[in-house]
């Protein structure tokens, strides 16, 4: 049992109802999650869905407006304290010190958390995520990548029990992403807890679980296997050339206006199409049968998520009170 009462396998974020309005808005409504320790949890959602709020609750930033829950077993409304000691928040932003060095960026850090063998600790640090090299490098000289790995080694000196990133790779080379995530796995295999929010499909694809929230409400959670198998979706990817020398994915926009069909979308040169009911997606396609090859393949996760975002509502309308 860790410091704040978590039993063994129990989640050690586990929040019910989580609610957060700004003015007459609704950011963050009724949204649940659970998540145990040692997992990777992706957070999913278009811009403006409340995954930097929710972030912002869990950790002890910010106050709910309803809901309860524990983060490490502490009460997240009583015991905000206790849970911000305990988590490492990376925000969107690069937030260090530009006109300081690496090293000293951290050293700056291990003091504000109160920290002892402070030298030890930072070179640790940047043994670990390979930053020993440019220690005495200005952190504003950092290319994209290095600056994710110099956050990501501040907001681990203190050795949280979870980690919370924000969009951490938007903006960096796919090298750097792949590094990055090579980082977050090894801190997951040591028992850390790791919820981070990505627009990337090949990231989500990395995370033990996911959960997708769109304008503030919940709308899958779950395993990749799980969310897809949830959705319900069927789809077909149609090769082959039509009578006048087009390929397969040309008739994106003509297939897509079909009943039947959820959405259709080229991949090279084929044609991806996607939709709630099997027979009805023969029947769609049926017209191009003696032309395009059409066989069965498994939706994918960006099938699931448009076809979620297109049924969610959307609460950018403010309600007066």
């Amino acid at each position: 049992m860790s410091a704040g009462g978590v039993d063994d396998g129990a989640p050690v974020i586990a929040v019910h109802g989580l609610t957060k309005r700004f003015g007459g808005r609704t950011v963050v409504d009724a949204v649940d999650l659970s998540v145990g320790r040692g997992r990777i949890c992706g957070f999913l959602g278009p811009n403006g869905s409340g995954k930097t709020t929710t972030l912002r609750m869990i950790c002890g930033l910010l106050i709910p407006d309803g809901g309860e829950g524990r983060v490490l077993g502490f009460d997240m409304l009583r015991e905000r304290a206790a849970i911000k000691a305990r988590v490492g928040y990376m925000t969107q932003k690069f937030g260090l010190f530009a006109d300081l060095t690496i090293a000293e960026n951290l050293e700056f850090f291990a003091r504000v958390h109160g920290l002892d063998r402070r030298r030890e600790r930072v070179a640790e640090a940047l043994e670990r995520l390979g930053l020993a090299t440019r220690g005495q490098q200005l952190a504003g000289s950092l290319s994209g990548g290095w600056k994710q790995r110099l956050a990501l080694a501040a907001c681990v000196l203190h050795e949280p029990e979870i980690l919370l990133l924000d969009e951490p790779t938007a903006g960096v080379d796919p090298q750097a992403r792949r590094e990055f995530w090579d980082q977050i796995h090894a801190l997951a295999a040591q028992g850390m807890t790791v919820l981070v929010s990505t627009h990337y499909m090949d990231e989500a694809e990395r995370c033990h679980e996911i959960a997708y929230i769109a304008y503030g409400r919940m709308l899958a959670r779950g395993t990749i296997d799980e969310v897809i198998a949830g959705s319900r979706l069927h789809a077909l990817q149609g090769e082959g050339r039509l009578d006048d020398g087009r390929g397969a994915d040309r008739l994106a926009a003509e297939i897509e206006g079909r009943p039947g069909v959820a959405m259709a979308a080229p991949f090279g040169t084929a044609i991806h199409v996607c939709g709630p009911d099997a027979a009805d997606l023969r029947a769609a396609v049926a017209p191009w049968a003696d032309r395009i090859d059409w066989r069965e393949v498994q939706p994918s996760l960006e099938d699931v998520f448009i076809h979620l975002m297109r049924g969610a509502q959307d609460n950018s309308v403010v309600v007066s009170p």
